[in-house]
């Protein structure tokens, strides 16, 4: 398989809410449009940003069906389809055949064995035709995807094209680079480290939250690797994460006129404080 084509900036697209806990269709429509005028690779919808958690299975089908729709062709789609319950991610999957890839995150919560993890993968790959990126995230999954173990995965899986690596461990994220099997993809998954690990380990991209706001200045720092542009950039990304994701980067929005600022409990608006600094953000 050409993998080539996945790699560069993915925008991880809030899932914009009405005033009455619904999908705000036309906010997506402005979100998607904001972010394909950056000319990124493309757009995941129901992932961490997009409150996957708080989304039903009818709502996640109708979001990849409307996206891509939107999208129109200009870029492609991945879809969040994981979940920690094996059976459940088979069923996600199996509904998100309108996407051109897929990403599937740790189990999350029941901390699974590096066997687990590899049957657990394993058994959704079987299962589809799409191309498959793992999501190691320990900070919010409890688990690490050890090297070895997603590297028999790459071997096992030929739909298992790339990882995206947000496991906080540069380490990891060397030693994944420097292991992976040709065309295997390693995104990053933290806007922050992006421009260090493509320039000093060959990282292929990013599934950037940053990019909702400013996707033009992402693509360019994935394109030129400048050093100057990623410090320049470190505390607009630092700002982003000041709060849980996405609560910074779904008011940050919010201010730009891109959407409402509705969050889905357990996630709620920011503190006071924080919204003063991401007005301060915005507004420069």
């Amino acid at each position: 398989m050409d993998t080539s084509k996945f790699k560069g900036v993915w925008t991880a697209l809030i899932t914009p809410f009405t005033d009455e806990n619904k999908i705000d269709w036309k906010a997506l429509a402005k979100l998607v449009e904001n972010q394909i005028s950056g000319g990124g690779t493309g757009s995941l919808v129901i992932g961490t940003t997009g409150e996957s958690p708080t989304l039903s299975d009818e709502e996640c089908k109708e979001l990849i069906q409307k996206t891509k729709e939107l999208i129109d062709g200009r870029c492609l789609l991945m879809a969040g389809s994981g979940c920690n319950c094996t059976e459940k991610s088979l069923k996600k999957t199996a509904n998100a055949t309108n996407a051109d890839c897929l990403l599937v995150v740790n189990p999350y919560y029941n901390k699974p064995t590096q066997k687990g993890l590899y049957l657990h993968f394993k058994t959704v790959a079987d299962s589809t035709d799409l191309p498959i990126f793992l999501y190691n995230i320990k900070g919010r999954t409890g688990i690490n995807l050890e090297t070895d173990t997603l590297l028999k995965l790459a071997e096992d899986c030929p739909n298992i094209i790339g990882v995206k690596e947000a496991s906080g461990d540069l380490e990891q994220i060397k030693e994944v680079c420097e292991r992976r099997p040709e065309g295997f993809i390693v995104l990053s998954g933290d806007d922050g480290i992006t421009g260090k690990i493509m320039r000093e380990y060959k990282a292929d991209g990013v599934v950037s939250v940053a990019s909702n706001l400013i996707p033009e200045k992402i693509v360019e720092l994935t394109e030129t690797l400048d050093e100057n542009l990623d410090q320049e950039l470190q505390p607009f990304f630092d700002t982003m994460f000041i709060e849980t994701n996405p609560i910074p980067v779904k008011y940050s929005a919010h201010l730009m006129g891109l959407c409402k600022a509705n969050y889905r409990l357990p996630m709620c608006e920011p503190e006071a404080e924080t919204i003063n600094k991401l007005k301060s953000v915005i507004n420069t």
